[in-house]
């Protein structure tokens, strides 16, 4: 191991702080601060287990990446698991197992996260190596070789022979006219074939810096010691100059609905799923967010309960399945959605006619109240439940700063959740249900006919 001569020559490093660093005390066990150098830090102490959860967030996603370069974000995730200028390729994770603990990454639209999960009295071997490779990473053009055909293996495993996953990207490309969130994550394969070891050395270079960073540290820890070994270890990095708000093509009016079929032989059981662009959670104002939380939960969050589950799935039974889905945490809007998989005796057409009817019912029946405070009551039981799960906690706070919200914002939702009303959810079903914002896709099989002729 050479993680000894790692945590010398950084023990060794000066602390270069331009500015005082401010701690503040958001909750009783939340604290956050900033570095001078611009690294934002939020401590969540929680001492029940001598355990600790350490992530890093860069504020960059696959929507970020440059134009021709899609899947970078994601490929430069397995780059960071490579070298640095004192870790052997690989030792970064043999040195997390061998203290007994987890590791692992992620990639998103909007950001891309780095975690270990260890004993507290590891925390300061993994803020030596996650500073280290934050700055220092070493390429060649084999690791580059190497983790590409990874990459485009992992593509053709998880996408080009999934057909759910290729309709999926389909109706991704169809909603979005003009924002990069129309492009998958993993990449357009004809684009990661031709990604080169400059293209991810400069996209590290630019992203991967202490003032596009956010640090998380939940456990069993004290705020104070974070913020030191913080100074000690993420202080005296250097941060990109002139990294400013990030900056996307923005999402032209869109004045007519979609549709899409997506026909693949390996489809079991056709379905018909409508996605609406929508709002997402914005700071200081989730209320419309909240509410389309609430209506999701309302039509299609329970096959028991739910207006679409209820009726389709157990009265009428002409579903198999049915669901809506809403997810506020984008930086910028994101969607909606709802999914019919019809009994094997009914169409697709009569799939969505189903769906359409569910859609009116709400908005002219309005929400049952008993229904709506059972799931209120269950989303205050969850928020709490959420509190036993430090990982849990730690991504809940990431993905929302690195989503354009404060710790403020997370800390209001359960409340916020608590407040909305019906009338807040049908003027937001009203807003959201517009098909000129829409995308009607569905996934079939070929017609039996049609293949003998």
């Amino acid at each position: 191991m050479r993680v000894p001569s790692l945590v010398a020559a950084l023990v060794a490093v000066p602390l270069v702080l331009a500015s005082p660093v401010s701690a503040q005390a958001v909750d009783d066990s939340v604290t956050t601060f900033t570095l001078a150098n611009g690294m934002k830090a939020i401590v969540i102490e929680d001492n029940r287990a001598e355990v600790v959860v350490h992530m890093v967030w860069y504020n960059v996603g696959a929507a970020d990446e440059p134009p021709g370069k899609s899947g970078i974000a994601h490929f430069l995730e397995h780059l960071m698991f490579k070298g640095t200028d004192d870790l052997a390729p690989g030792e970064f994770s043999e040195v997390v197992a061998a203290q007994g603990g987890s590791d692992n990454a992620f990639t998103s639209d909007d950001y891309t996260g780095y975690f270990q999960r260890v004993a507290s009295d590891r925390l300061e071997l993994m803020m030596t190596m996650e500073a280290d490779r934050m700055r220092d990473l070493v390429l060649d053009s084999e690791d580059m070789l190497t983790e590409r055909n990874v990459v485009l293996e992992e593509r053709a495993q998880r996408t080009d022979s999934d057909p759910g996953a290729l309709f999926s990207e389909m109706r991704g490309a169809a909603q979005y006219l003009n924002h990069p969130y129309r492009i998958p994550i993993i990449g357009w394969k004809h684009e990661v074939e031709k990604l080169t070891l400059d293209d991810a050395l400069d996209f590290y270079r630019t992203y991967y810096a202490p003032n596009n960073a956010t640090l998380v540290v939940a456990g069993d820890v004290d705020p104070v010691e974070v913020q030191a070994l913080a100074e000690k270890y993420y202080g005296p990095l250097e941060p990109t100059p002139g990294l400013g708000p990030r900056e996307r093509p923005s999402e032209p009016p869109q004045l007519a609905p979609r549709r899409i079929t997506f026909t693949d032989g390996r489809v079991s059981n056709p379905y018909v799923l409508r996605t609406y662009l929508a709002p997402e959670r914005d700071a200081g104002d989730q209320t419309e967010a909240a509410a389309l939380t609430l209506l999701a939960a309302v039509l299609g969050g329970s096959s028991a309960t739910s207006i679409m589950g209820r009726t389709l799935e157990q009265d009428e039974g002409t579903a198999l399945y049915t669901s809506a889905f809403y997810s506020g945490l984008k930086y910028d809007d994101t969607t909606f959605g709802l999914i019919v998989v019809p009994t094997p005796d009914r169409t697709l057409p009569e799939a969505e006619a189903d769906m359409d009817r569910m859609i009116a019912r709400i908005l002219e029946d309005g929400v049952d109240p008993a229904q709506l405070a059972r799931i209120k009551s269950q989303a205050r039981a969850a928020s709490i439940y959420d509190l036993d799960s430090l990982q849990g906690r730690a991504r809940q706070f990431g993905a929302a700063v690195t989503s354009g919200l404060t710790v403020q914002d997370v800390l209001d939702w359960p409340d916020i959740i608590d407040g909305v009303t019906e009338d807040d959810i049908l003027a937001a079903a009203k807003r959201v249900f517009d098909l000129n914002y829409s995308v009607t896709g569905y996934l079939t099989k070929p017609d039996p006919a049609e293949a003998t002729q």
